[in-house]
């Protein structure tokens, strides 16, 4: 029984020490991404705004389609994962039909882009 209390105490540290770091990695990966995608510098247009515009290149389109998919696998830094994943995916989809010059990819893509849908369940405070 001891060495059972012993094995549970030890879990406990060690998923305390690893989970926080597990969870800004996370963060980081979200924000990083955000930032380079969805943010521009003032005068020019985000990627995820050329998308909407059908205006991005074949190479930005592959850089999306890679970003939505690291941040489809993190953790949400708020809410629940299941809705996160759906978002995500929908995401991911809506890229893949774009880059494949399907005629419905670009409208796919600007209802799966709903910042305030994911950020009021999603972003951190």
């Amino acid at each position: 029984m001891l060495l059972f209390a012993g094995a549970a105490i030890l879990a406990a540290c060690v998923f305390a020490s690893i989970a926080p770091s597990q969870a800004a990695e996370g963060d980081k990966v979200i924000s990083d991404f955000m930032k380079k995608y969805h943010k521009a510098p003032q005068g020019t247009d985000p990627v995820c705004k050329k998308v909407g515009k059908g205006q991005a290149t074949d190479a930005e389109l592959a850089e999306l389609l890679a970003g939505y998919q690291a941040i489809c696998a993190s953790k949400p830094p708020k809410g629940g994962v299941a809705d996160w994943t759906t978002k995500c995916q929908a995401l991911v989809s809506a890229i893949k039909l774009v880059q494949a010059k399907d005629p419905g990819g670009v409208e796919a893509y600007k209802t799966a882009v709903n910042c305030k849908s994911c950020h009021s369940l999603h972003k951190p405070d």
